[in-house]
């Protein structure tokens, strides 16, 4: 039977309490934090970050497709999960799809990964969703959302979570949405949203696979299903008439509603703690319902060592000032800089580079085994070995997923940006190679030689429309 193989997730490393959001608005109180992304964050970054979680020790040459779920993509015309798939070093003959425009977009994708699996037209299909969704300062939504990501590997060797059915409903009931001109994700008055939508149509979503399936609530040993707010959750979950332990917690108090995501990330917190023969409901929310019927199996042993929510969320660092997050998200206008970016967004550049720096390809000589990697702006190769100087003796080797230790770096608080000041590295990579990378997810205080970095995929500048991503550098946490 065709199911999950492997798991992942991605949580930004800031943290915003709710309370210093009310502070700033001359309000008291405020429950828990949301997830905050980073300044240079967008869907994209995060759905690789939880993909690289979900394909560790996985070739990624061996995956057939990418899925990418998202309401909030950084492009409407051109495709997002190609960019995610070159990153991730997946083949160019890999099936890249988007899936976008609605909150149920990351269990869509999922059951369609598994349609393909099941019919035998893809062997193993990637899935990620991510959100970074917006509301508008001083609102109900900036205090729920936050930002966050799942991954997925689907196949039907080594499952690890087998996926036993699935009942869908469309209803094109509309209680929040975004037109193409909007930056803040509007909604309806909150009552019809919450009696006539939320509270009915994924209950009967999942009252409809428990009797397409012959199972009742106490047949799983939890349920997994979007939650806008923490009352409405527990709400729902009496309405399905699955018992308070049953619920799996929604992470609404420790990193926010995450949109398409929420769904798949509130399931990767369940499997964390799964154990084999247990029965998981998944049921999303958006426009309809999905809900989906998943049993763990003894292989979910072998993929305890993810990241995934429950890691992440030990890796954070509080946001203390709102003014800081309105800067990262352009809320507000900032002062120019006193030195200003240069560059400009060259597609024919990012083409020439695609092949080496998305997924951050160097060289590795046949002849001493020694890595180089060369960042060049002209597409230079390297033709000569620094080690033994043998010419044109090299092979392909990857740097994205190496670890590497900070060799020299110093920060620049008079180049501006939106997060200034900017941290220039230099590392040299755990098996050889050194490379000049921007440094992020620091504090300025606690850069020091030596410490242990790892890779991250990130935005280096948006201009005429375009994104430009490079790999960065940020300190291992765990």
């Amino acid at each position: 039977m065709a199911g999950i193989v492997s798991y992942g997730a991605y949580i930004p490393y800031y943290r915003l309490p709710r309370s210093v959001i009310n502070k700033a608005w001359g309000r008291g109180g405020g429950r828990g934090e949301k997830a905050v992304a980073g300044f240079d964050e967008d869907s994209i970054t995060m759905s690789i970050a939880a993909g690289l979680d979900c394909l560790k020790r996985t070739d990624p040459k061996t995956v057939d497709a990418l899925f990418l779920a998202t309401t909030t993509a950084p492009y409407k015309e051109r495709q997002n999960s190609t960019i995610a798939a070159t990153a991730l070093d997946l083949r160019r003959d890999a099936r890249n799809a988007d899936f976008a425009n609605c909150l149920r977009a990351g269990t869509t994708a999922l059951l369609s990964a598994l349609d393909a699996v099941n019919a035998g037209s893809l062997k193993s299909v990637l899935v990620t969703a991510a959100d970074t969704r917006l509301g508008g300062a001083s609102g109900e939504n900036e205090q729920a959302f936050g930002d966050g990501s799942a991954a997925f590997l689907l196949g039907n060797k080594g499952v690890a979570v087998e996926i036993e059915g699935s009942y869908t409903l469309s209803d094109d009931l509309a209680d929040y949405w975004r037109a193409h001109e909007d930056t803040f994700v509007r909604a309806w008055e909150d009552r019809f949203g919450r009696d006539e939508g939320y509270m009915k149509i994924p209950a009967e979503a999942a009252a409809g696979v428990m009797k397409k399936y012959n199972l009742a609530p106490k047949d799983f040993a939890k349920v997994c299903f979007y939650g806008a707010n923490s009352r409405a959750h527990a709400a729902l979950g009496g309405e399905m008439k699955f018992k308070p332990e049953q619920i799996q917690e929604p992470l609404l108090d420790t990193v926010g509603n995450t949109g398409a995501a929420l769904p798949l990330m509130i399931l990767v917190a369940a499997l964390e703690n799964a154990k084999a023969g247990d029965r998981i409901l998944l049921v999303s929310w958006g426009n309809g319902s999905d809900a989906i019927v998943l049993r763990v199996t003894e292989q979910i042993e072998k993929i305890r060592d993810r990241r995934g929510i429950k890691r992440h969320l030990d890796i954070k660092r509080t946001l203390d000032n709102y003014g800081r997050y309105l800067r990262w998200r352009e809320m507000v206008p900032l002062d120019p800089p006193t030195r200003h970016e240069g560059g400009l967004a060259s597609m024919a550049a990012q083409w020439r580079e695609h092949a080496t720096a998305l997924p951050l390809y160097g060289v590795k000589c046949k002849q001493c085994g020694t890595p180089q990697l060369f960042q060049s702006a002209s597409s230079t190769h390297a033709r000569i070995c620094l080690e033994c100087f043998a010419k044109d003796n090299f092979e392909p080797y990857r740097f994205a997923d190496k670890r590497a230790k900070l060799v020299s770096f110093s920060h620049d608080y008079l180049g501006g940006g939106i997060d200034p000041p900017t941290t220039a590295a230099i590392i040299d990579f755990d098996g050889g190679g050194r490379g000049a990378f921007n440094m992020v997810d620091r504090d300025p205080d606690e850069c020091q030689v030596g410490i242990g970095v790892e890779m991250t995929f990130r935005k280096l500048r948006y201009l005429l429309g375009s994104h430009t991503y490079v790999w960065k550098c940020k300190p291992v946490r765990d």
